[in-house]
Protein backbone atom coordinates (compact mmCIF):
# COMPACT_ATOMS: atom_id res chain seq x y z
CA UNK A 1 0.00 0.00 0.00
CA UNK A 2 1.13 3.59 -0.88
CA UNK A 3 1.99 6.51 1.24
CA UNK A 4 0.42 8.73 -1.07
CA UNK A 5 -2.68 10.90 -0.53
CA UNK A 6 -5.27 10.79 -2.75
CA UNK A 7 -8.51 13.36 -2.09
CA UNK A 8 -10.87 10.36 -2.61
CA UNK A 9 -10.35 8.44 0.26
CA UNK A 10 -11.49 4.58 0.29
CA UNK A 11 -14.63 3.93 -1.19
CA UNK A 12 -17.95 3.29 1.34
CA UNK A 13 -20.87 0.80 0.33
CA UNK A 14 -23.87 2.50 -0.80
CA UNK A 15 -27.09 1.63 -3.12
CA UNK A 16 -26.59 2.79 -6.66
CA UNK A 17 -28.81 3.18 -9.70
CA UNK A 18 -27.48 3.20 -13.27
CA UNK A 19 -26.69 6.96 -15.16
CA UNK A 20 -25.16 6.99 -18.70
CA UNK A 21 -22.79 9.58 -19.62
CA UNK A 22 -20.09 10.75 -22.00
CA UNK A 23 -17.08 11.95 -21.31
CA UNK A 24 -14.08 12.93 -23.52
CA UNK A 25 -11.22 10.28 -24.59
CA UNK A 26 -8.43 12.25 -22.11
CA UNK A 27 -11.12 12.44 -19.27
CA UNK A 28 -12.05 8.71 -19.55
CA UNK A 29 -7.95 8.10 -19.60
CA UNK A 30 -7.20 10.14 -16.21
CA UNK A 31 -10.56 8.77 -14.99
CA UNK A 32 -8.68 5.10 -15.18
CA UNK A 33 -5.07 6.03 -14.83
CA UNK A 34 -6.69 7.58 -11.14
CA UNK A 35 -8.55 4.25 -10.74
CA UNK A 36 -5.11 2.59 -10.64
CA UNK A 37 -3.44 5.03 -8.48
CA UNK A 38 -6.35 4.25 -6.44
CA UNK A 39 -6.25 0.99 -5.96
CA UNK A 40 -2.58 0.77 -5.50
CA UNK A 41 -3.12 3.31 -2.72
CA UNK A 42 -5.93 1.43 -0.75
CA UNK A 43 -4.80 -2.22 -1.86
CA UNK A 44 -8.45 -2.96 -3.41
CA UNK A 45 -8.80 -3.18 -6.80
CA UNK A 46 -11.34 -0.37 -8.56
CA UNK A 47 -12.37 0.71 -11.25
CA UNK A 48 -12.87 4.32 -12.80
CA UNK A 49 -16.87 3.75 -13.05
CA UNK A 50 -16.87 2.96 -9.30
CA UNK A 51 -15.26 5.93 -8.80
CA UNK A 52 -16.97 8.66 -10.83
CA UNK A 53 -20.23 8.29 -8.25
CA UNK A 54 -17.92 9.37 -5.40
CA UNK A 55 -15.79 12.14 -7.24
CA UNK A 56 -18.81 13.79 -7.96
CA UNK A 57 -20.32 12.99 -4.96
CA UNK A 58 -16.95 14.55 -3.08
CA UNK A 59 -17.23 17.63 -6.12
CA UNK A 60 -20.37 18.38 -4.47
CA UNK A 61 -20.06 18.44 -1.04
CA UNK A 62 -16.92 20.67 -1.34
CA UNK A 63 -18.75 23.18 -3.22
CA UNK A 64 -20.26 25.91 -1.20
CA UNK A 65 -22.84 27.88 -3.48
CA UNK A 66 -23.66 24.82 -4.30
CA UNK A 67 -24.04 23.69 -0.48
CA UNK A 68 -26.18 27.47 0.19
CA UNK A 69 -28.51 27.15 -2.54
CA UNK A 70 -29.17 23.59 -1.29
CA UNK A 71 -30.16 23.73 2.72
CA UNK A 72 -33.34 21.99 3.59
CA UNK A 73 -33.74 20.36 -0.08
CA UNK A 74 -33.69 16.73 -0.45
CA UNK A 75 -34.41 15.82 -3.91
CA UNK A 76 -33.30 11.91 -3.09
CA UNK A 77 -36.78 11.61 -2.45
Amino acid sequence: MSTTKLRLGPLPKTENLKLTFNCPANLKADLERYAMLHSQTHGEEVDALTLIPHMLEAFMARDRVFKRSSMGVDMRS
